[in-house]
């Protein structure tokens, strides 16, 4: 073991000595080893990119307020806080996360006896998901939103993503504008429709809630034996913000019936079984924590969640990819369109996701 690793991990009150160290997950933002210790004890050990988070003091102690939360809510439902949500350890000294010249590093308990996916088997898999997820924000229902940090500013506000976009485009960093006009044109063709549900917030209609801001499949941990959803992971980007986008988000990365950078793009549809899984799943575990108006904008949710993350990988590829990690040059361009042609099903197919949402509601 590399002497800087055997630094960082030393400062961690972990049970027993560190034995094995292996890359761990397939995240876009942070690099990631899970350890295991003579005593069996097993850990997750990332190094957060204070590019992407530039106050990782403010980003813990978002986790750690959070999870600290669930776990009350967890056992006042006769759960178990174990399983049911994150438990990070502590540096030695007492500290949230361990910041030194190797890094900013934090570090949690792994869950060996759960599993998670990168894309849904059936619908049933969806639908654990949605009421995984639904259930995170009913637990969190009470939590006053506004106390936490914004790590990420302007993180789910669409129209400052479109003035991110804009300014990429005009400072043409990488050189590619001319090489991606129709996909800048597709974006702004769309810009004015896309705030709707941040003025809604400004105006007071939508309600502040605890969100989760990165709600793919892959961040629900599975139970193998009776493969329902068990833990929400990944609490990064916890943050105030709309279950609007959360619902969105997983319905733009969950319902594709095509990877989120697949090249062939006649291969990427909106599936509405799954759209419909999810939603059931969803509004299932929300119970009656959410309004009228927000279940009626869940599929303007997922719309503008869709069109944001094209626009954002769109962005980081005319920037010079700065943001996202990629494996070859046009990465983020093809992520980009692949989104987009989300978009476009998600235009022809409203009504009938409008009708579904209206089933289940």
């Amino acid at each position: 073991m590399q002497q800087k690793l055997k630094n960082v991990i030393d400062a961690f009150a972990f049970i027993g000595e560190v034995i094995e160290t292996k890359p761990f997950g397939s995240g876009h933002i942070n690099d990631t080893l899970l350890l295991t210790t003579n005593k069996g004890a097993q850990y997750i050990l990332q190094q957060m990119n204070t590019y992407v988070f530039p106050h990782p003091q403010q980003l813990m102690e978002n986790v750690f307020s959070v999870t600290e939360y669930l776990k009350k809510r967890i056992v006042e439902r006769g759960g178990n806080p174990n399983r049911e949500t994150l438990t990070f350890i502590k540096t030695k000294s007492g500290a949230l996360y361990y910041d030194g010249p190797e890094g900013a590093f934090r570090a949690y308990r792994f869950q060996g006896d759960l599993f998670a996916l990168d894309s849904a088997r059936s619908p049933k898999d969806f639908y654990a998901s949605g009421k995984a997820f639904g259930k995170f924000q009913s637990l969190l229902a009470d939590y006053p939103a506004a106390e936490l940090f914004e790590t990420i500013p302007h993180f789910h506000d669409t129209p400052a993503r479109f003035e991110q976009l804009k300014e990429a485009i005009a400072k043409n960093e990488a050189g590619r504008v001319e090489a991606v006009a129709e996909e800048i044109a597709f974006a702004l063709d769309r810009e004015q429709e896309s705030g709707l549900i941040m003025e809604l917030q400004k105006q007071g209609i939508l309600p502040l809630r605890v969100t989760h801001n990165d709600t793919k499949l892959n961040n629900v941990l599975l139970d193998p034996k009776t493969e329902e959803g068990v833990c929400v992971i990944d609490l990064d980007t916890v943050m105030p913000g709309q279950a609007i986008f959360d619902f969105g988000d997983s319905i733009r990365f969950g319902a594709s019936t095509a990877a989120e950078d697949e090249q062939d793009l006649s291969k990427v549809e909106l599936d509405l079984e799954l759209f419909a899984a999810y939603t059931k799943g969803f509004l299932e575990g929300c119970g009656d924590c959410l309004s009228d108006q927000e279940k009626s904008l869940l599929p303007t949710g997922a719309w503008t969640m869709t069109l944001e993350c094209g626009i954002r990988f769109l962005a980081d590829y005319l920037n010079g990819d700065c943001y996202f990690k990629t494996a070859y040059p046009a990465h983020n361009l093809v992520r980009a369109r692949t989104q987009f042609k989300l978009v476009r099903e998600m235009e022809e197919k409203q009504d009938q996701m409008q009708a579904i949402v209206a089933k289940y509601q």
